[in-house]
């Protein structure tokens, strides 16, 4: 008797890494960021040098900020001969999923020296619920 085999769940396991290369390679080249919290507000800064302000796009669904933006390049210069380039073009995006405690209205955003700086105002919670400790009876 000749057994059947299933390649169904052969296959999809030999392309993951092909199917999540694209991935891996946009994390790889996002732009670098830091992420701080204080009393009022939590602070992200991203490095973006060479993005002009106009060529970066920041959205706020929900909890999830969104940064988003390209590099472009400014001249093309014929007749060089290039022995190597290590400058990045493109575009990026790059997404943050924020606290429960973040206000959404009164977010600020400024490029400085090549750095996005980006402002999300805090709000006071509700004081959480203690915690009980239930104990099970035996019958």
């Amino acid at each position: 008797m000749v057994e059947k085999t299933d390649h169904s769940s052969f296959w999809p396991s030999l392309y993951d890494p092909i199917r999540n290369f694209g991935a891996r390679v946009a994390d790889w080249l996002s732009p670098a960021s830091e992420a701080s919290g204080g009393e009022r507000t939590y602070d992200i800064s991203m490095e973006l040098p060479g993005v002009s302000e106009d060529d970066v796009d920041l959205t706020l669904e929900g909890n999830m900020l969104t940064v988003r933006g390209e590099k472009r390049t400014h001249e093309e210069r014929k007749g060089d001969t290039w022995f190597f380039s290590e400058r990045q073009y493109g575009a990026f995006r790059r997404s943050f999923r924020l606290p429960e405690d973040v206000e959404t209205q009164g977010v600020t955003a400024h490029m400085k020296d090549g750095v996005l700086h980006i402002a999300i105002p805090r709000r006071k919670l509700a004081p959480k619920a203690s915690v009980q400790k239930i104990n099970v009876a035996r019958r």
